[in-house]
């Protein structure tokens, strides 16, 4: 039984051999030809002609070992909204992205009426909350007031644009 299993793995070693021998190096296919290549320094012209040259398992670890080397973590080598640093830039520091997440429900608060367009900030502030007239009337007169809360940011500029051309004040916190 042991004389067995050692074929098989000499079976699967020769296979994983033949497949990667049938692997193309990442050279091997052209994608563009570049005028600045001509340009290139001799020195960074034989280090792009080696790294082309790599197959796709060398390449992932010459990609492993400079990110090692250089102390470049995986959340930096994956640009937010698909957009590409350019080269020398500086990624924006982590512990300004932690402190500060994007705030996703927000409150519209009512803080002050123009007394001549009470009626239509009553009406407006019926409309958008749903409230009886004498609740519309109390939130309104009772400014500085919260008028919804939980809302998203598009549905909080609507309701603010909408009280603010009724004679509100209003603010999204």
């Amino acid at each position: 039984a042991c004389a067995g299993g050692g074929v098989q793995r000499g079976r699967a070693a020769t296979a994983l051999q033949r497949a990667a021998a049938r692997v193309q190096p990442l050279g091997a296919v052209r994608l563009r030809s570049s005028s600045a290549e001509e340009d290139m320094d001799p020195k960074i012209k034989d280090l792009v002609d080696q790294i082309a040259s790599l197959s796709l398992l060398e390449a992932a670890q010459l990609t492993d070992a400079l990110k090692e080397r250089l102390g470049i973590s995986d959340a930096m080598m994956m640009p937010a909204a698909g957009a590409v640093p350019a080269a020398g830039a500086t990624p924006p520091p982590a512990a300004e992205e932690a402190a500060a997440p994007e705030k996703t429900a927000f409150s519209v608060k009512l803080e002050k009426f123009d007394p001549a367009s009470k009626i239509k900030v009553i009406k407006e502030v019926r409309a958008l909350t749903g409230l009886g007239l004498k609740e519309a009337k109390e939130l309104v007169e009772n400014a500085p007031k919260e008028i919804k809360a939980d809302v998203k940011k598009e549905e909080a500029e609507e309701l603010k644009e909408k009280l603010e051309a009724a004679g509100g004040t209003v603010v999204i916190e």
